[in-house]
């Protein structure tokens, strides 16, 4: 892992307590909520290999951010970066390159790429109300790329089929990328099946868990967004492309039960950057 993260890891376990003996000591059931979610999809990245997932998600990420640029506060995706480094540490896929992002849009979403790029809007950022829902909001989105759900869309739609060849080390290798994926916004916005919403949703909750905060992070911004009506333009993308969310906290309630409620994880609402 870049020596840089490592440090800033580090420094974040030491001065937050998120790496206290408490997170790492979950209970039997959490373990075994863990192991079974985060079972290896056999290495083969849907298909693709690391280098042409990465190269797929840093092709969407450029065309999104040239729709709705990155919010212009260095600290605040700092921060964010911070917090997703840390959960992302918590997965299957520790090591690779994640990239996270405050967009620039009013929307209520959060969208993430292959290869690890993720981004949630400003209009969402300022629903949280603690770091435990950020941490949260992430995790649903880390759940994404470690199983690989947009890749997999691509290759069921037939969008893009590079079978191993357009990554050749010639200059214009990306260009045929974009060429052939076309618009990043309508990929990272098209609709997961339900399925792959409440996968992401059970491993979100267990990454959160196991990076030291509140297991109910999640829950909470679900609840929040739920209560928002569906007349608002905020929420109109989200409950487009995503199950509503109160089918989610109902799938997602059943899934948690009672397994994480000894769980002494942070909320740290105190912690949590303002956006000015």
């Amino acid at each position: 892992m870049n020596q840089h993260i490592i440090k800033g890891l580090t420094l974040l376990a030491l001065t937050t307590g998120l790496a206290t003996a408490q997170a790492f000591d979950l209970g039997q059931e959490l373990r075994n909520a863990a192991k079974e979610l985060q079972q290896p999809g056999g290495g083969s990245l849907g298909g693709y290999s690391e280098q042409e997932e990465v190269a797929i998600g840093r092709q969407i990420a450029g065309n999104l951010l040239g729709a709705a640029p990155l919010v212009k506060d260095a600290k605040l995706q700092k921060y964010v970066n911070t917090v997703g480094r840390w959960v992302a540490t918590q997965s299957e896929r520790p090591d690779l390159a994640w990239h996270f992002g405050v967009i620039e849009s009013n929307d209520i979403n959060a969208f993430a790429a292959p290869g690890g790029y993720i981004f949630v809007t400003r209009g969402l950022y300022r629903q949280l109300t603690s770091e435990s829902e950020l941490a949260g909001v992430l995790a649903h989105e880390i759940g994404h790329v470690i199983k690989k759900h947009h890749l997999k869309i691509l290759q069921q739609s037939r969008m893009v089929d590079l079978g191993g060849k357009l990554l050749a080390k010639q200059t214009g290798g990306n260009d045929n990328i974009g060429k052939l994926i076309g618009s990043g916004a309508e990929i990272v916005s098209r609709s997961l099946d339900k399925g792959a919403e409440f996968e992401a949703d059970r491993i979100g909750v267990v990454l959160a868990a196991r990076a030291g905060y509140d297991a109910y992070g999640l829950p909470s911004v679900l609840e929040k967004i739920g209560h928002t009506s569906a007349q608002d333009d905020s929420v109109a993308l989200l409950f487009k492309t995503h199950p509503h969310p109160d089918e989610r906290l109902s799938k997602l309630g059943d899934a948690m039960d009672s397994r994480f409620d000894g769980l002494n994880g942070q909320t740290a609402e105190k912690r949590l950057y303002r956006v000015k």
